[in-house]
């Protein structure tokens, strides 16, 4: 499963607004270092950069990026443009809006909905675009409401800054909430087999009846989040693991993909041969009796 003949189309394409995309996509939030933002060591800028060169040259034409993805030493948004501007007519940059860090990388106060224009002006920059492809709102803790922030990135859509808008970290209420203002063209939330969450499993299930992409995050890292996934590994993902001849990473990957051909999968890194294995999961397929067992693990059983 490790090949790198095994392109990102293996595993389908799907559409954000009118922009497809193979399902197989790269996360920038590893690029940076060791573990995302201040948690690692800073990355090696070349191996970084060859990164991002070898995923358009295995087809993966979805990136999931943010400027608040940095280290002390290096930046997502940069190391993207770097690498591959100009860049290609079907690549597809997908950025996130909401939370902030200042200068020295500390967290700081959630945008209000007046500080958005800012915070997208900022991956204009770094990127070196015109307009973002796709722009998330990710939902923060206090937020009772996205209507305010989720409006004022509509106003930029129409604009010409933002093509399309998606949110982050939402429960159905939200969602709903947000598409009564815009249009909505994917949802990014936690999701994998770390453990249930009624409200992810929810909006999985909403997004496949109305036929909007679902992106989940830490499909991978699980529990580990930010930090990145353990060594430690559920016997019976690796018994299927071993069964495929794959790594358990590949089986986490193949799992979330086959809960839909609306789920994308974004999973992050900052090593080459991790990218290679990645792409090689869209062509993992899992048997029926495979699947109910990873299901039984996701759901507690």
């Amino acid at each position: 499963m490790t090949s790198p003949t095994m392109t990102a189309d293996a595993a389908g394409t799907w559409k954000l607004g009118d922009l497809p995309v193979h399902r197989i996509g790269l996360g920038a939030m590893r690029l940076t270092g060791s573990a995302a933002f201040h948690l690692g060591t800073p990355s090696s800028r070349e191996r970084s950069i060859a990164v991002l060169r070898t995923a358009v040259e295995l087809g993966v034409n979805h990136i999931d990026t943010a400027a608040f993805y940095f280290s002390p030493l290096r930046s997502a948004n940069e190391l993207i443009n770097r690498a591959l501007a100009p860049y290609p007519d079907d690549l597809v940059i997908v950025t996130k809006v909401g939370p902030y860090r200042d200068y020295t990388g500390e967290w700081g106060t959630a945008a209000r909905p007046d500080q958005l224009r800012g915070h997208v002006e900022e991956n204009l920059r770094q990127l070196g675009r015109d307009h973002l492809d796709v722009v998330n709102l990710r939902r923060m803790a206090g937020w009772d409401s996205i209507a305010e922030h989720f409006g004022a990135l509509a106003e930029l859509r129409d604009a010409g800054l933002i093509r399309h808008l998606g949110v982050s970290n939402v429960t159905p209420r939200h969602f709903a909430e947000a598409r009564a203002i815009a249009p909505v063209v994917c949802v990014q939330n936690q999701y994998g087999l770390h453990g249930t969450d009624p409200e992810a499993d929810e909006m999985l299930r909403i997004c496949g009846e109305e036929g909007i992409a679902f992106v989940p995050f830490f499909a991978i890292a699980g529990q580990g989040g930010a930090r990145g996934s353990t060594a430690e590994q559920d016997e019976e993902v690796l018994a299927i693991a071993r069964a495929h001849g794959a790594a358990p990473a590949q089986i986490r990957l193949a799992r979330t993909l086959g809960q839909g051909p609306h789920v994308l999968a974004i999973p992050g890194t900052g090593d080459p041969d991790h990218l290679r294995q990645n792409v090689a999961a869209g062509a993992l397929h899992l048997t029926a009796e495979e699947t109910r067992r990873l299901d039984v693990l996701h759901h507690g059983g």
